[in-house]
């Protein structure tokens, strides 16, 4: 576009082709009011830099979406599944680390499938992030199907639980970190740290670190930070279960 759309001035060029130098029209904004949504011919929109935000999702939109139609019986059937593991998480969030009664749990077994893959993926890395990697592989599963969920799927109620996973997986750790020098647990295989020289993870990972004699501290703040991120999972599927129910009683209601 040579010319102004507005007095037919001679366009100017390089910094000052934003707006015309004879009445002051911004381009860019003329373009947005006349031309809106449809697609513009490149010759004509040459040099206007025009950029259309309306296809990008809110942060509402990607948290806490509400369909334009929701199945009564999906929905229903997520309602159950959240009761479910609103009960279960509570209960992990009332367990003493010491105890290890989160070890004997179903999800355990779970997170232990990753906790012994991550060792695998992280050995080229050296002992250290070998070591390390067990847990890492724990916490790393539900980063990634809670991120695909999310920003691929945009299914935030999916999201929303994996984030209770990764705050289950990371209290799950705390007894295993806590252990690190007492070195009771039994590790998988057979026998305790203390059977098993050199084969207690957190016990090479905090002696590493120069943080052996904190291991109850470093423990209490996995189980906190577990606690918190569990809690805000259920917070955020709450959230997103109360706005698809508002929705699907207007929808019933012919609203």
């Amino acid at each position: 576009m040579l010319k102004c759309p507005k007095c037919g001035a001679p366009r100017a060029s390089g910094a000052n082709a934003r707006a015309c130098a004879s009445c002051g029209l911004v381009f860019a904004k003329w373009a947005q009011r006349v031309l809106g949504h449809e697609r513009i011919a490149p010759s004509a929109s040459r040099g206007l830099e025009v950029e259309d935000d309306s296809d990008r999702p809110s942060l509402a939109e990607i948290f806490l979406p509400v369909p334009e139609r929701i199945d009564p019986l999906a929905f229903y059937g997520r309602c159950a599944l959240y009761v479910a593991l609103l009960a279960w998480g509570l209960y992990f969030v009332s367990l003493d680390l010491s105890s290890n009664e989160i070890g004997e749990s179903f999800m355990h077994r779970v997170n232990l499938v990753f906790h012994e893959a991550g060792h695998v993926v992280f050995m080229p890395f050296g002992h250290f992030m070998m070591v390390l990697g067990g847990s890492l592989g724990q916490l790393l599963m539900p980063i990634i199907a809670g991120s695909v969920l999310l920003l691929k799927n945009r299914d935030a109620f999916g999201a929303s639980l994996a984030l209770w996973w990764l705050g289950q997986s990371v209290m799950d750790l705390a007894p295993y970190i806590n252990d690190a020098r007492a070195l009771n647990l039994m590790l998988l295989g057979g026998g305790t740290g203390r059977d098993r020289p050199g084969m207690h993870d957190w016990e090479n990972i905090l002696l590493d670190l120069g943080l052996i004699e904190h291991e109850h501290a470093v423990a209490v703040a996995a189980d906190r930070l577990g606690a918190v991120l569990l809690l805000v999972g259920l917070a955020w599927g709450a959230a997103v279960l109360c706005r698809q129910y508002a929705r699907l009683t207007r929808g019933e209601s012919g609203g």
